[in-house]
């Protein structure tokens, strides 16, 4: 289970690792242009019930940590749906991947 740090906040934000690297990668590309959009999730399993939604700006710090010490082969499909997700005014809602069933 990976982990991110936001802003000054202690307890972090519980991801599953692939899950993780794949925002990392639209989190980063979206900062590294100056720009700001929400991130939103549903609560685990076990936790309060409900969703989080927070707001990232290139002035927040973020910290990424991942269990796996090696990176998983990322989906262009997934980073891509994210990104498409990051440009609307609900920003990104964090959801399982969708694989396709090749027939």
């Amino acid at each position: 289970m990976g982990l991110l740090y936001y802003g000054g906040s202690r307890d972090p934000i519980m991801v599953e690792d692939r899950a993780l690297a794949h925002l990392k990668v639209v989190v980063a590309t979206k900062l590294r242009r100056n720009e700001s959009f929400t991130l939103s999730w549903q609560h685990p399993d076990g936790a309060e019930p409900g969703r989080t939604t927070i707001w990232l700006h290139p002035s927040i710090p973020l910290r990424f940590v991942f269990d796996e010490p090696e990176p998983p082969e990322l989906s262009a499909e997934w980073i891509t749906a994210m990104a498409h997700s990051a440009n609307t005014s609900g920003g990104i809602m964090l959801l399982p991947e969708q694989v396709e069933n090749e027939e």
